[in-house]
């Protein structure tokens, strides 16, 4: 049942990501920007989630990259409010 939370989890940062993406393409506010790549990055961290808990549950370690993924998405979104506050 957690696989299938976790490829849901994927799917709907990537749906996110598209429809920010389409929002910026139209009207250029850059907020729309960060936002688009805070949830590609965040669709990174669940998929690499799902690679460390389902593919390889043993065998490899990738909090370190969920971890850098999760933190830089963030990172991103947060930038991009401290950037556009005008």
């Amino acid at each position: 049942m957690g696989e299938i939370v976790y490829i849901l989890c994927a799917l709907t940062s990537l749906i996110c990501a598209v429809l920010l993406g389409r929002a910026f393409y139209r009207t250029r506010a850059r907020i729309l920007l960060w936002s688009t790549l805070c949830f590609c990055l965040l669709a990174v961290n669940n998929i690499l989630l799902y690679l460390d808990l389902v593919v390889f549950p043993s065998n490899v370690d990738l909090r370190l990259p969920r971890g850098l993924a999760y933190l830089v998405a963030l990172g991103l979104l947060v930038f991009g409010l401290i950037w556009d506050s005008d």
